[in-house]
């Protein structure tokens, strides 16, 4: 899990680091997972699933795979304002989503953004990260483990490893 604090808005991206092709259970687990870490922060999840089809328009494999994963995380946290499949641009616009489907359960925009693949989350933590300029990159964070695990990457900068050490006081903190 990334976090990024754009001028604008806050996003989260899953799987930036660790999944090469996740399964849409592994999908479903890690979402409910960056949710529950995010409102743990007192972020309110808003949670898109990516592809490169919108709401079934294409028959991609990952197109199906998010799909299933959204029906397994109804299934386990009803309670997450969450949709999907879907571009990125819907995502981050709702008018736009609203023209696509407008019966869509996601309203305003997306802040968790879940990608299909770590590719795909790597591309887009990247782009965003480097296409905003001025923003605070924190993560990435390894989810699931019995322990909190904060990664520093090779382009980590001062910013970044002061920001991990900070969660990772309120991580020891909490356990």
């Amino acid at each position: 899990m990334n976090i990024l604090l754009l001028n604008e808005r806050t996003v989260v991206l899953v799987d930036t680091h660790v999944n090469d092709e996740p399964s849409a259970e592994q999908i479903a687990e890690f979402t409910v997972m960056a949710a529950q870490e995010m409102a743990r922060m007192n972020l309110a999840p808003k949670v898109a699933l990516l592809s490169r089809s919108n709401f079934g328009s294409g028959s991609s494999a990952s197109g199906a795979k998010m799909r299933r994963a959204l029906e397994l995380v109804r299934e386990i946290a009803p309670e997450l304002e969450i949709d999907g499949e879907m571009h990125g641009d819907c995502a981050l616009d709702e008018a736009l989503r609203m023209r696509i489907l407008p019966s869509s359960s996601l309203k305003g925009e997306a802040n968790l953004l879940v990608c299909p693949n770590v590719d795909s989350g790597n591309i887009a933590y990247n782009l965003l990260k480097t296409a905003a300029g001025g923003n605070v990159a924190v993560g990435p964070f390894l989810l699931g483990a019995n322990a909190p695990v904060h990664i520093l990457t090779s382009s980590s900068t001062v910013r970044r490893i002061i920001n991990m050490a900070a969660m990772t006081v309120l991580d020891a903190n909490r356990v």
